[in-house]
This record gives C-alpha cells, structure tokens and sequence, in this order.
C-alpha cells in the first residue's frame, strides 16, 4: 500500500522541526555552560541538559517514523 506524498511530507517537515529544536536546546546548553559559575546557573544547565536530551529523542523518534514509512513505501518493509 502506496504512502501518500503529503504524509511523507509532513513526516519529513516533523523530522527537520524536531532536528532545528534540537539544535536549539544544544545551544542553549551551551550558553549556560559559557558563563560565570553560580548554583542557580548549574541547575538552569543541569535543566538545560534534560531538554536537550528530551529533543533529542523527539528527533530520534520523528527520523525513525520518517525512514520507516519510506521503507515502507520503497521497499515494502
């Protein structure tokens, strides 16, 4: 059974979100890694890491639906 084209397209347009908002949290990450060192900046990092890690596996997840479907579509598998 044939994909839809548009389904592609919104998994694909899901997976580069999720890609941008995971390079997003990196960097935020790492502005808080780059300043003066306090406590409260260590929990806002120690926070910081955690949503990095959360966008991470959204990305990770979006990209394995994505090539799942184009196995499916390509390959029938």
């Amino acid at each position: 059974m044939a994909i839809d084209v548009s389904e592609l397209d919104q998994m694909q347009s899901r997976y580069k979100s999720s890609v941008e908002a995971w390079v997003s949290a990196i960097r935020q990450e790492e502005a808080l890694a780059s300043v003066n060192h306090t406590v409260a900046q260590v929990d806002q990092w120690e926070n910081a890491a955690d949503l990095e890690e959360e966008a991470r596996n959204n990305a990770k997840a979006a990209k394995k639906n994505y090539e799942d479907a184009l196995r499916k579509e390509f390959f029938n598998f």
